[in-house]
């Protein structure tokens, strides 16, 4: 099994160091993993922003750098879910990336299942459930369609030594951010985002965790804004830590 490690351009820029626990655990599970080099942004902020057109030469690059692998693998649901539900409309064609194209979690789950203990972090985190994830990837349950619950980030969290995990109230509710949404509609984007941390607070926890490094990113700009003391982290890299 080839895995062709996806970093999308944010993560890469902002957040290296998702995309370093992300290859230590692919690693550290024996996996054959390749971070195929040149690679570039998957075109989402350009799709999301009205300019398709723009989007169509990146998807292009993508499909020619991970068409040789068996997966693709990406710690970003909403990178994960445009090249899995846009690319096949974009290039006009079934694409191959797009069939393969998974987040970590999900891989990790339902691929390769894993099962034995991971890494140690004594830590109780709140979890996050990104919108992608839910609605797009089926990473958790989404409340509205009334069925049993589940959740694909916390059965891995619970490998981890020592983490205890909690959700808030209305676990599957948006944060606001939605890329240019957070742009065009700034001031309900922030209220959004504000209630939603309030709710993470609300449950003790020391950190926020989610498997998209966009949600947090707005969420801890604004618990610095407000002076509110709780630190932010990509799934991956608790589910690595210690290892």
């Amino acid at each position: 099994m080839k895995i062709g490690l996806f970093i999308p351009c944010y993560v890469d820029a902002v957040y290296p160091e998702v995309g370093v626990a992300t290859y230590k655990l692919l690693r550290h599970l024996g996996l054959d993993v390749t971070y195929p080099e040149g690679q570039t942004c998957c075109g989402q902020p350009m799709s999301n922003a009205g300019f398709e057109k723009q989007a169509i030469p990146l998807a292009k690059k993508f499909e020619d750098k991970f068409k040789g692998f068996d997966y693709v693998v990406a710690p970003s649901v909403s990178c994960t879910a445009f090249v899995k539900l846009n690319y096949p409309r974009l290039l006009n064609h079934e694409c191959e990336t797009a069939k393969k194209a998974m987040d970590v979690v999900e891989f990790l789950h339902d691929v390769v299942k894993v099962s034995q203990p991971l890494g140690k972090f004594p830590h109780k985190v709140s979890l996050h459930n990104s919108c992608h994830g839910v609605r797009e990837l089926g990473l958790s349950s989404p409340s509205e369609q009334h069925i049993g619950k589940f959740n694909k980030i916390k059965d891995l969290l619970q490998l981890v030594e020592g983490c205890e995990v909690v959700e808030p109230e209305r676990p599957d509710e948006c944060c606001g951010f939605g890329g240019m949404f957070a742009v065009e509609e700034t001031a309900i984007s922030a209220q959004m985002g504000l209630d939603k941390l309030e709710r993470h607070m609300q449950t003790g926890a020391q950190y926020i965790t989610g498997p998209d490094c966009s949600c947090l990113m707005h969420m801890a700009g604004i618990a610095k804004k407000q002076g509110l003391s709780i630190e932010f982290k990509h799934v991956v890299e608790i589910l690595a830590a210690g290892l």
